[in-house]
């Protein structure tokens, strides 16, 4: 296979970021950018093809954080846990999912707990089984060695935390 007669050069959203000392973190940028964008699409749909339509990504996530490990969940344990800095967005996914009965809500002192109903419960096994089903069966075609994306795994969480410390950087200028 012959090699094209030019070079494109790093794939990126940003052309004038890549121009920078560091182009290979544009790269990542892009690539995190579009697949948090298919992974939020892919939840939000895999939930509806489990029976249960309407939800967001926001809400599909607190759903199987809340279900994790089967032990209620304050709203600042779910905040860290999922990086999100506005506990207003976890609060407004509660009450929809405490509306739709997924989940119900009570207190431990003065935080408000979270803990998963017998019907959130389903819903995420329902979606555990279209997962399997619709994603991890056709992962597997792959044959991508679970060690090395373990590796990736860590190395994003070690990035997300570079990203938090140069946001604090940059909300104190």
């Amino acid at each position: 296979m012959n090699s094209p007669p030019f070079s494109i050069g790093p794939i990126v959203s940003s052309s004038h970021l890549a121009k920078g000392e560091m182009p290979a973190l544009s790269e990542v940028e892009f690539a995190l950018t579009v697949t948090g964008n298919a992974f939020h699409r892919w939840i939000v749909r895999c939930m509806a093809a489990a029976g249960y339509p309407g939800l967001g990504h926001i809400e599909v996530l607190i759903l199987h954080a809340t279900n994790h490990r089967e032990r209620e969940k304050s709203l600042s344990d779910l905040c860290v846990m999922l990086n999100i800095e506005d506990t207003h967005v976890v609060t407004y996914a509660a009450k929809k999912l405490e509306g739709s009965g997924l989940i119900t809500t009570g207190r431990r002192g003065k935080e408000k707990t979270l803990k998963v109903t017998e019907a959130g419960a389903d819903a995420c096994e329902r979606y555990g089984q279209m997962r399997e089903a619709l994603l991890v069966s056709g992962m597997k075609t792959l044959r991508l060695d679970e060690e090395e994306m373990s590796k990736l795994a860590a190395l994003m969480r070690v990035l997300s935390g570079q990203y938090d410390q140069a946001a604090r950087g940059a909300a104190s200028m």
